[in-house]
């Protein structure tokens, strides 16, 4: 419950902003996925994903043409926090889920920064 009051403040703070989502440092990103209602996006590449992703991410490749129609398949009532390999293209994701209607906290520094779990 915790993490979703965050989540929901740093949105609501964020808003103003310019960006409509929240980015935040690996120990915040770790307390909005601990949230069971939290859906976590990996938007690497499949090859990437293979390699090592978050326990419970779902990989959509921000890279693929349709990101937008895969994105869509994602529950709008529930926060989403999405994750690249440096921060890059997540940003440029969580924009994209944002344009859809998605609450969204972004990984800053991506799976880089993540001293969490890693499933391979």
């Amino acid at each position: 419950m915790k993490a979703i009051i965050l989540i929901m403040i740093a949105a609501f703070l964020n808003t103003g902003c310019g960006s409509g989502y929240t980015s935040v440092d690996a120990k915040e990103f770790a307390e909005a996925i601990s949230a069971p209602q939290t859906q976590i996006v990996d938007a690497r590449t499949p090859q990437e994903f293979r390699e090592g992703h978050i326990p419970g991410a779902v990989n959509i490749d921000i890279n693929n043409k349709d990101f937008i129609r895969h994105a869509e398949s994602l529950d709008k009532t529930r926060p989403v926090a999405v994750y690249c390999r440096s921060g890059r293209r997540s940003k440029i994701a969580a924009e994209k889920l944002v344009s859809i209607g998605l609450t969204v906290t972004e990984l800053d520094g991506g799976i880089m920064t993540w001293e969490g779990e890693i499933i391979k």
